[in-house]
């Protein structure tokens, strides 16, 4: 293999510019392929005088080894393509490569020396008339590949960048010429997306470069992922210029932020400091997304064994694996005295044996360089072998950025190949015309660049899209500590874009180590969800993610999100967690106060039962033949029945219970006072109508007394017949009286005849306490007009105490107002009314006599 310089030839007379030097390693051609790599790092330039010559280059002394590999790769496939008779026969191919120090001013004067063909040149002009300038293989980085695409497009020249990504580099209009084999960090964020939501984290960092490649794709990563409900703990900017100040501002926001999950665009060169920072300030649990930039070289540059601690479990995106054949070989075969003219070889030799070259040698490589180089450690001398090294250098089983690079040479030359392929008259220019072969215009190629396709050393199918991007392919790899000691990259499942949606990645987490060789995925959450039964409360200014958990109210549940009203007939259990039936609550004969109530009811009738027992025994005694017995028979037994009608409330209403109640309320106290006011009409007749000839008494006979009765409580069912006709008593679940249960009760329309019923009853009752007032003082020790006056003022009492109290209550308690009402009521008129006369039958019987009812006896 030979390595030349081209020959300089002077530029005309009429050229402004200054002549510029470019350092490179050229190999004369019938067609050249330019190429860029970055093999050393940048050096910063400050305190420039503008009286001298800008006439340096801003490299380190630094050489990077992985990519020069990237550079001996393209080497490699251009000596390749030229041993294959199939592919350009009887044409040679010929390189010009250039370093660009990962700065853009001089891949600038990288890209007008590939222009024009000479290490020395003037921008605008093309030099090297023998040869035609196909393609540019590079740059790395984004930010350069702009750069260089920006005068590259204006002459059409096809540029084929092999690690840059930012998705700008898409945009035809503006990059014309612009392909790549790596894919666009479009998809790079997408995948990181697609882990985020995979792994289900919600509280996540950002770290990118503060360049263009790195603002793009984080902001792409931030919009994707907040889509999803994740909130972006922190968004900070990698300085490139190596500030430690700003590294440590960067790394201070890491310490303090809870998110446990940073994703990292960056390249190697710019996050390396970051990293060597953060294991200073001892950051520990931390789970980092590498981008494709760094996620494969971090190990090589920064990770002693100590500090893996710090890196355990990162995962990265990475270029599928591929081999090139022949490659290692070719690598083995490197040495300087094979290459006197290639400035980079020394340099590589002296990185991978640990040597420095003579004096003398080492002035002749700076002169060629124009690279410093540092202190001699042993001398090199030339013998050492490259076999015997067992350098990661000749490694080939981690070949990814060099496969890129490999492709793109390989493009060049197919898109070449179809170019020289075409036909007379059917060729794609005017007129059918076809391209000369060894003398044609960069935009002539560039048509062939853009429909070019070819089968890989892989086996995988290559070509362009519309934007000049290939398939996005990635794999996804987990950094695992091996038994000595070291960081290893372990293969934990991949991305294809070319899959069906949805099924994009794959992984296989039971091959996962994360933090720390923990097997569980790590939690970044800012606030943990909340339990079932509360719901989530957004923290004042802070994102959506972080929250405080606030208990649901009663009758909603809640799944730890937001709280839901449980249905009409159902009602939030203790935790809050489900909707179980509402308890159904009507007044039962099996609690403890509907006990009461019966006891007290049967009390009642018992009572009753017991007085007619007594009236009966002593029916022929005059304290009984002078109260009408047969009005004081059919009283008890009205009471007896009022007593009954107290147990209709009790129990689960029903539509029957509804009427049973209405019906038997009304006519059991309607029947009880017609009974008093025909009893108290029959006292004031009996001692007013007095005087001669009044026989008014004596023709209101008893027929007229049941006549009367029974009109009046057919009075009363009438119009419990046509309250219940208007308006149908029905049952109601009463959801909204008590909180949380189901009150059983009639409907509002039954209590709206209830109380039309109550006051006909009302108004029975205020008549008969108006006779009964006035008779009041009328003669004879046991004028039942007193005790029906006193029965009636308790009667009141009870019934108009009862209305404020059933409007003030719910629930079973408001049908237990009902039955006391009724009960009480019922005592007051059975103890005023026949507890005196029961007193004087069984205690005071010499007061039942003739006599004693006149008041009479000793």
């Amino acid at each position: 293999m030979g390595y030349v310089f081209s020959r300089f030839e002077a530029a005309p007379s009429s050229c402004k510019l200054p002549e510029r030097t470019a350092s490179g390693v050229l190999q004369d051609g019938d067609i050249i392929i330019g190429g860029v790599f970055p093999l050393h790092d940048t050096t910063e330039v400050s305190n420039v005088p503008f009286t001298s010559e800008p006439g340096y280059r801003m490299c380190k002394d630094h050489f990077n080894i992985r990519t020069h590999r990237w550079m001996q790769g393209m080497i490699f496939a251009i000596d390749e393509i030229n041993k294959n008779p199939a592919l350009l026969p009887n044409t040679t191919l010929g390189y010009a490569i250039y370093d660009t120090c990962y700065n853009i001013p001089t891949a600038i004067e990288d890209a007008f020396a590939i222009i024009s063909g000479q290490q020395k040149f003037i921008p605008n002009y093309r030099c090297q008339l023998n040869s035609s300038l196909a393609a540019v293989v590079g740059a790395s980085t984004s930010t350069i590949s702009i750069a260089m695409a920006t005068i590259l497009g204006t002459y059409r020249f096809p540029q084929i960048s092999y690690f840059s990504s930012i998705p700008r580099l898409s945009d035809k209009e503006e990059f014309p010429s612009f392909f790549r084999t790596m894919p666009s960090d479009m998809f790079q964020s997408k995948v990181f997306v697609l882990l985020v939501k995979h792994f289900g984290w919600k509280w996540v960092g950002i770290l990118a470069d503060d360049i263009e490649y790195g603002r793009q794709a984080a902001e792409i990563f931030k919009e994707e992922v907040e889509r999803l409900g994740v909130c972006i703990a922190f968004s900070e900017a990698i300085p490139i210029d190596k500030s430690r100040e700003k590294y440590l501002q960067v790394v201070n926001v890491i310490k303090m932020s809870s998110a446990k999950v940073i994703v990292a665009f960056s390249c190697d060169t710019n996050i390396v400091p970051l990293l060597e920072e953060i294991v200073r300030q001892n950051i520990t649990n931390r789970t980092w997304l590498a981008s494709e930039g760094w996620s494969t070289s971090g190990p090589l540059f920064i990770i002693k064994k100590e500090h893996t601690k710090y890196w355990t479990g990162t995962m990265g995106l990475t270029l599928p694996l591929c081999n090139i054949e022949g490659l290692q070989e070719f690598l083995f075969e490197m040495h300087p005295l094979k290459a006197p003219h290639d400035i980079f070889i020394p340099e590589l030799w002296e990185e991978v044996f640990s040597c420095s070259w003579s004096d003398l040698t080492q002035k002749e490589i700076k002169l060629q360089s124009n690279v410093s180089q540092s202190a001699p450690k042993k001398k090199c001398t030339g013998m050492e072998d490259m076999r015997a090294a067992n350098h990661s250098y000749t490694d080939d089983s981690n070949l990814r950025i060099s496969c890129n690079v490999n492709n793109a040479v390989h493009a060049v030359a197919y898109a070449l190949h179809d170019l020289q392929s075409c036909e007379k008259g059917k060729g794609p220019f005017e007129n059918g015309t076809c391209a000369n072969a060894h003398d044609f215009e960069p935009w002539q190629l560039l048509h062939y660049m853009r429909k070019v396709g070819f089968i890989d050393q892989s086996g995988n199918e290559r070509y362009f899209d519309e934007n000049g991007d290939v398939s996005a392919v990635y794999d996804i790899i987990n950094w695992q500590v091996t038994s000595d000691g070291v960081i290893k990259f372990v293969k934990v499942g991949c991305y294809d874009a070319r899959a069906p949606p949805g099924q994009e990645i794959t992984i296989r987490e039971e091959d996962l180590i994360w933090n720390a060789g923990e097997l569980e995925v790590p939690r970044s959450v800012c606030s943990e969800n909340c339990h079932p039964g509360t719901r989530k409360r957004v923290q004042q200014g802070q994102p959506i993610c972080c929250f405080d958990c606030v208990p649901c109210a009663a009758g909603e549940i809640s799944d730890g999100t937001e709280c839901f009203q449980c249905p009409e007939d159902y009602w939030s259990n203790e935790k809050k967690d489900k909707c179980v039936p509402k308890e159904v609550e009507f007044l039962s004969f099996h609690e403890p106060l509907g006990n009461v109530l019966i006891f007290f009811s049967i009390l009642g009738i018992t009572i009753s039962v017991a007085i007619i027992v007594i009236f009966v025994k002593f029916m022929n005694t005059p304290i009984i033949r002078g109260n009408n017995y047969e009005l004081s028979f059919l009283l008890l037994f009205s009471l007896i029945f009022c007593f009954l009608t107290s147990l209709v409330f009790i129990g689960k209403p029903s539509v029957e219970m509804c009427v049973l109640r209405q019906i038997g309320f009304g006519t059991s106290f309607s029947l009880c006072l017609s009974c008093i006011l025909v009893k108290t009409i029959v006292v004031v007749l009996a001692f007013t109508m007095t005087t001669p000839n009044q026989n008014v008494l004596k023709r209101f006979r008893p027929m007229h007394h049941r006549m009367i009765i029974a009109a009046i409580v057919l009075i009363q069912i009438n119009i419990c017949t046509g309250l219940l006709l208007s308006s149908p008593p029905s049952v109601k679940k009463n959801t909204m009286a008590v909180v949380g249960k189901i009150i059983l009760e009639c409907n509002k329309r039954s209590k709206q005849a209830l109380f039309g019923i109550l006051g006909y009853v009302g108004i029975l009752a205020l008549l008969c306490f108006i006779l009964a007032f006035l008779a009041r003082k009328l003669p004879n020790n046991f004028n039942e007009a007193k005790f029906i006056t006193f029965s009636l003022l308790i009667f009141f009492a009870v019934w108009i105490s009862f209305l404020p109290a059933y409007f003030s209550s719910e629930g079973k308690y408001l049908t237990a107002i009902e039955v006391f009402a009724v009960l009480s009521s019922s005592f007051g008129l059975l103890a005023c009314i026949f507890f005196p006369k029961c007193y004087v039958i069984l205690l005071r019987p010499e007061l039942n006599t003739k006599r004693g009812m006149m008041g009479r006896a000793p």
